[in-house]
């Protein structure tokens, strides 16, 4: 890849060409759980959150009727930051001169005016439309006289509040890089491999710890016994699906079905009746938030348990993690030697934040040498480029709903993990796939439960 389609395809502020392209879509900018006192006890009095997104410095907060507001950050007065504004029941006041906003982004007040001016219903600051789905706030960052799209009808959007459970974690990378990995079927054998199977019985919310779906095989033996996948890339209504191939014997195969929504998300299986669907979301050119939302097919998601494993890795309220380059990832020379392939621990959240850490902020892709298992990789590079250019050329956003009609076909994605005889693997998935999903406890209501997205309160 030449260095200028490498600053292509990373840059996303304002105006540049990946960053027209991304504005185009919704973009997670907060968890709704950050508003939470009990994780956040700062939220009690001052329900207001310093963001940025997209290279964009911006203000989230909360009112007292609980309306979630995304505004820009500068007062329009004189360029102050309103992420220190006074919080007010039905706003935020600018500290400089008592500037006071909705939600909406109208100024209210303009108290330093003389008695009667009328000045402030002239000024109005840049609002955004946001969105709660499933325990995500989500934010639209594109042209004012544009409409958002409506959102697709994935199993994540769908699925009752008591089947989803979202967090996210913070990366000192691109978000090129850090999406990258969740569309690479190969390196799972290897930067996720265990030499020791743990219980299966101890195995709730942790990826590939658990047991392949309708068998008793460890993912930790599949992966680490059969390191040569056979990878499947075929276009999707959403973007790309990954069908990964390890051939046990003559007989039996194991088929993980993995996806890439364009242009940030993937969907993974996290155990039998856990999916997860991964947002990987810009602050700015050199760091990066992952956004995950995991979805149950079974019984009730134990939010509490996952949250807990989750916290004794990242930090709040900023959702930082523990381990980085500052300490070597916990790298540890022993560990590598005895447990584990990387040395970094038992989390494989370690693992990949050193894979897509450890190159730098921005890789420098004209370096690297692509290969067969790549392939993954080239198709998402080549649509994410194409993409792009057809923003350039005022061209329609590919992959983009823009009617609810649209938005109704973008389903599933259909993830799993199973082994199946070999000769009718292609059927086999899918039937044990769709007979989960249709057992959902959520699933007879599914139509009900997709909202429209003008929804913004708490």
């Amino acid at each position: 890849m030449r260095e200028d389609q490498n600053r292509r395809i990373t840059h996303i502020g304002p105006g540049t060409p990946a960053g027209r392209l991304l504005r185009q879509y919704w973009q997670p900018v907060a968890l709704v759980d950050e508003f939470d006192p009990l994780l956040d006890p700062r939220m009690v009095e001052r329900p207001i959150k310093p963001v940025r997104l997209l290279g964009q410095d911006l203000v989230l907060f909360k009112d007292h009727a609980g309306r979630i507001a995304l505004l820009d950050r500068d007062c329009p007065h004189r360029g102050a930051d309103l992420a220190f504004a006074r919080y007010e029941s039905d706003g935020i006041r600018c500290p400089f001169h008592g500037w006071k906003f909705d939600a909406t982004g109208q100024c209210l007040e303009t108290p330093a005016e003389p008695e009667g001016s009328s000045f402030c219903h002239r000024i109005k600051q840049r609002s955004y439309p946001v969105a709660v789905r499933s325990g995500i706030i989500f934010a639209w960052l594109g042209p004012e006289d544009q409409t958002p799209p409506p959102f697709p009808q994935f199993d994540c959007f769908l699925a009752s509040g008591s089947h989803t459970f979202a967090f996210k974690g913070w990366l000192e990378c691109n978000w090129l890089q850090a999406l990258e990995v969740g569309i690479d079927p190969a390196h799972a054998s290897y930067l996720h491999r265990y030499f020791q199977d743990a219980s299966i019985a101890d195995s709730y919310g942790r990826q590939f710890r658990g047991a392949s779906s309708g068998t008793d095989w460890p993912m930790t033996k599949i992966l680490r016994e059969f390191g040569r996948p056979e990878i499947l890339v075929e276009p999707a209504a959403h973007g790309l699906q990954l069908t990964a191939l390890r051939h046990l014997s003559d007989a039996q195969v194991h088929v993980r079905v993995t996806h890439q929504v364009f242009p940030q998300a993937f969907v993974i299986p996290l155990s039998e009746e856990i999916t997860i669907t991964q947002w990987h979301v810009p602050v700015d050119d050199h760091h990066s938030y992952w956004y995950a939302i995991f979805t149950g097919f079974g019984a009730a998601l134990d939010k509490n348990e996952m949250r807990r494993q989750r916290l004794a890795l990242y930090t709040l309220p900023d959702y930082k993690p523990r381990v980085g380059r500052h300490n070597d990832w916990g790298f540890n020379a022993q560990e590598q030697r005895e447990h584990t392939f990387t040395g970094m621990g038992q989390d494989i959240n370690v693992h990949d934040q050193w894979a897509v850490e450890s190159p730098g902020a921005i890789q420098d892709r004209t370096r690297e040498h692509l290969a067969s298992s790549d392939k993954g990789i080239m198709a998402f590079r080549r649509m994410l480029l194409a993409a792009i250019d057809a923003v350039e050329k005022d061209q329609p956003v590919p992959l983009l709903p823009r009617s609810s009609e649209q938005a109704k076909e973008l389903m599933g994605p259909e993830t799993i993990d199973t082994i199946v005889d070999e000769a009718s693997w292609q059927t086999a998935w899918k039937s044990r796939v769709e007979q989960l999903r249709n057992n959902a406890p959520w699933r007879c209501g599914a139509e009900t439960n997709a909202s429209g997205v003008e929804s913004s309160r708490l």
